[in-house]
C-alpha cells in the first residue's frame, strides 16, 4: 500500500559525496527536504536542463508516491553575467529579460508533466539572506575584501574543500564562472560579492555596491527555506565542481552544523558525443524538440536511461519513444473503453490479472533501487503487451477492427501496405513515419509499433466536418 512504512524503509538513493548507494532515511521521519539548482533564465531551455528536471521530478513524485511530505526548493538564477549581456543586447532591462525567460521555462515544465515544487525563490528576492551568509562567512574569517572587486571565499581557510568532488586542490581550477585575478590569495578562490561596474544592476552592501556570486545564492535560499540541514541537493553532475563544492564550503564556513544528507547528480544529455551547452552552441532547445515530438515522448526518452548515466540524443530513440508513448496510450484508451462499456461482456483473463499486480511489485523493487527507471518502463510494458495480445484475440476487438476498416475505406491488405510503407519511412525519415501514422488515425487507425512489427487497432476516428 502507497505510503507504509515498509516501502519508504526500502529506498535506496546514490549520494555523490560518499559514492555509495545507501538506504535514504529522511532526517525528520516522514518528510522530506530538498534543493534543486535552478536555470539561469537567459534563453530558452534546452534538453539537458529537461534531463535535470525530469529526474528530479521522478525523485519527487516517487517520495511522495511513498508518503513522504516533500518539501521541494528549486531556483531561479535571475541576476548573472549572462543575463546581463543579453539584456544590454536586446536592449531590455535584466528583470525583464530573466522574467520572460523564467516564464517560458515554466511553460516546457508544463509541457513535460513536471510537477511544480513546493518554492520556485528568485535570487533578486533574496538579497537580504544572501549579505547576511555573506557576513556571517566573513566574520568566521573564511572571506576577504578585493577593493573594487567584491568578496571572496578563501579555500585555504577551510580544510574541507573539494571533500564533495574529491578533487586535489593542487590541481584545482577556477570554474567556468569564476574569473582569475591576481589579487586573490588562492586561483581557487571564488566570489561571493561582485563589485558593481558601469551599467550593471546593483544593491547596496556593507562591501559598496554590486551583486551576489553565482553559487552564494542557493546556500542562502537552501537555508532560508530548509534550514542549515536538509535531505537532498541536486542538480546536473556539471555542477559538482564548482558549484555544489563552494556550496558545501560556504554553508559549512558560516554554520559548521550545516549538513546534505544526499547529494544526487543527473547525467548529460550529449549530442554528437559532447555535453549538450549553451557555451558551446551544441543543443536543442525543449520547446525545439517538443515541436517535432510530444512532450511526453521527450519526457519518456529521457527516463529510459538511468538518471546518473548520459544520455544520447538522436531522432531515432525520440521516435521509438514516440512510438512507446503512442502504443501504451492507444492500449490503455481501448482497454478502458472495453472494460468500462456496460454493453460489453469482456472478461479480463486470470494471467492478465497476475501481470498487472506482479508489476505493481517490480516497479517499487526498480524504483526504490536508486530510481531506476529503465527497469521500472521495461517491467511496465509486460502488463501493456499482455493487454495487446488479449484485446487480439478478443472476438469483439475483431468486429470492432471490421467496422474500423469499413470506415476508413481500406481492405485488411491495402492497410498493411501503408504499414510496410511507413515501416520503412521509420528508418529515416521520421517526419514521413509521422505524418502517415497521424493520417491512419484521423481516419480511425492506430498502429502501434512492437519489436516484432507494427500492429493496429482500431480507434476514434478524428471529427469530419460536415460539408454544407
Amino acid at each position: 500500500m502507497a505510503g507504509s512504512e515498509q516501502q519508504q524503509r526500502e529506498l535506496v538513493l546514490f549520494d555523490t559525496r560518499t559514492k555509495k548507494a545507501e538506504m535514504f532515511r529522511p532526517l525528520v521521519e516522514g518528510k522530506v527536504s530538498m534543493y534543486v539548482c535552478g536555470v539561469t533564465p537567459y534563453d530558452f531551455s534546452h534538453v539537458g536542463h529537461a534531463r535535470a528536471y525530469v529526474a528530479f521530478d521522478v525523485l519527487y513524485r516517487y517520495l511522495k508516491y511513498l508518503g513522504y511530505e516533500v518539501e521541494y526548493v528549486r531556483n531561479f538564477t535571475d541576476i548573472d553575467d549572462k543575463i546581463i549581456r543579453r539584456a544590454n543586447e536586446a536592449g531590455e532591462t535584466a528583470t525583464s529579460l530573466s522574467s520572460r525567460f523564467i516564464d517560458e521555462f515554466l511553460r516546457d515544465m508544463v509541457e513535460l508533466q513536471c510537477l511544480p515544487p513546493t518554492r520556485e525563490p528568485r535570487v533578486t528576492e533574496h538579497i537580504k539572506q544572501i549579505i547576511d551568509l555573506i557576513t556571517k562567512i566573513e566574520e568566521k574569517g573564511k572571506a576577504y575584501t578585493i577593493e573594487g572587486d567584491g568578496v571572496y571565499f578563501s579555500v585555504d581557510n577551510f580544510p574541507e574543500y573539494l571533500s564533495l568532488s574529491g578533487r586535489s586542490l593542487d590541481h584545482n581550477l577556477p570554474g567556468s564562472r569564476v574569473a582569475v585575478d591576481t589579487r586573490k590569495r588562492n586561483p581557487a578562490d571564488f566570489a561571493l560579492w561582485k563589485s558593481a561596474k558601469e551599467g550593471e544592476p546593483f544593491w547596496e552592501s556593507p562591501w559598496g555596491r554590486g551583486r551576489p556570486g553565482w553559487h552564494i545564492e542557493c546556500s542562502a535560499m537552501s537555508g532560508h527555506y530548509l534550514g542549515h540541514a536538509f535531505d537532498i541537493h541536486g542538480g546536473g553532475k556539471d555542477l559538482i565542481f564548482p558549484h555544489h563544492e563552494n556550496e558545501l564550503a560556504q554553508s559549512r564556513a558560516a554554520n559548521p552544523e550545516s549538513e546534505v544528507k544526499c547529494w544526487m547528480h543527473n547525467g548529460f544529455v550529449n549530442n554528437n558525443g559532447q555535453k549538450m551547452a549553451k557555451a558551446d552552441k551544441n543543443f536543442f532547445t525543449i520547446r525545439d524538440v517538443i515541436t517535432l515530438y510530444h512532450p511526453m515522448a521527450l519526457r519518456l526518452f529521457l527516463m529510459r536511461t538511468h538518471y546518473r548515466s548520459d544520455v544520447n540524443h538522436s531522432d531515432a530513440g525520440l521516435e521509438f519513444a514516440s512510438g512507446r508513448v503512442y502504443y501504451i496510450y492507444q492500449t490503455l484508451k481501448i482497454v478502458i473503453s472495453l472494460y468500462h462499456d456496460d454493453k460489453l461482456d469482456v472478461p479480463v483473463p486470470a494471467g492478465d490479472r497476475k501481470v498487472v499486480e506482479d508489476n505493481h511489485e517490480s516497479f517499487l523493487r526498480h524504483m526504490s533501487n536508486d530510481l531506476h527507471t529503465t527497469g521500472a518502463l521495461d517491467e511496465l510494458m509486460k502488463p501493456v503487451r499482455a493487454m495487446n495480445n488479449n484485446l487480439s484475440d478478443l472476438k469483439v476487438v475483431k468486429q470492432l477492427k471490421e467496422k474500423a476498416l469499413k470506415r476508413a475505406g481500406m481492405s485488411e491488405e491495402e492497410l498493411q501496405q501503408v504499414i510496410e510503407q511507413r515501416s520503412a519511412a521509420r528508418k529515416k525519415e521520421f517526419a514521413e513515419s509521422d505524418r502517415m501514422r497521424a493520417e491512419l488515425s484521423a481516419r480511425g487507425i492506430a498502429l502501434m509499433d512492437e519489436p516484432a512489427g507494427t500492429l493496429w487497432k482500431p480507434s476514434e476516428p478524428a471529427e469530419l466536418v460536415e460539408e454544407p
